[in-house]
């Protein structure tokens, strides 16, 4: 059965208070859906790679441990993400968008110990498009923000335009760990959409095409 959705939006004020999970491959444009499910509908967005890569940066003892995996561009381990997120979602009471987790199975089934997710969107990207847009990702190391060489160029060459910082292309989006990255997502986050399908919360979404249309299919499937 074709679970697709393209259709105008009508904007609810119930949608915000809803747990919503993103999924998808590296690439699919699963943060900037769930910034702008943030700034529309006030929807925290929770992004495990922010996480993590804030403490790499802080080189505290989490993110010692998970830089090792993300430079290869391999999974962390579950108990060190599920633990990080245990103790994010348990400490809210608005409405979230989870961007970059679950990633397998074994995830979504610690995730369901301690908190009900309402709606879950699947974004579906060629993989071709997909290393096109991640090679071309230039990522700001202070204030997390990224941006494209082709569809969201910074104002200055290689500077943030919010922080001023110096942009740089993240090990983990080089073209042979783009390809890595997608081949570890097929095999293990994969299973994610047979699992949630069969829940009755899955809803796939095509991933290309206009930022704001994809948005709009979004918002109307919820």
């Amino acid at each position: 059965m074709d679970r697709f959705i393209n259709c105008d939006c009508i904007i609810r004020s119930d949608i915000m208070g809803f747990r919503i999970i993103l999924l998808g491959p590296p690439g699919s444009g699963k943060g900037t859906q769930a910034e702008k499910l943030n700034d529309d509908l006030g929807l925290i967005r929770l992004s495990t790679g922010d996480m993590l890569r804030e403490a790499v940066r802080d080189k505290t003892a989490l993110g010692m441990m998970a830089k090792e995996y993300m430079d290869k561009g391999a999974l962390v381990p579950d108990d060190v993400v599920i633990g990080l997120m245990r103790e994010k979602i348990t400490s809210l009471k608005e409405g979230f968008v989870l961007d970059g987790f679950p990633r397998t199975v074994q995830q979504a089934d610690a995730l369901s110990e301690f908190v009900d997710i309402d709606h879950v969107i699947n974004l579906d990207v060629d993989d071709e498009e997909l290393v096109s847009r991640l090679t071309k990702r230039r990522s700001c190391p202070d204030c997390n923000v990224v941006f494209h060489l082709l569809y969201k160029p910074p104002m200055k060459d290689g500077i943030c335009d919010k922080c001023g910082a110096a942009l740089y292309q993240r090990s983990d989006d080089t073209e042979g760990t783009v390809r890595e990255r997608l081949k570890v997502y097929r095999e293990n986050t994969f299973p994610l959409i047979e699992y949630y399908d069969k829940k009755g919360k899955l809803v796939d979404i095509d991933g290309s095409g206009d930022i704001n249309e994809i948005y709009e299919a979004i918002e109307a499937s919820l």
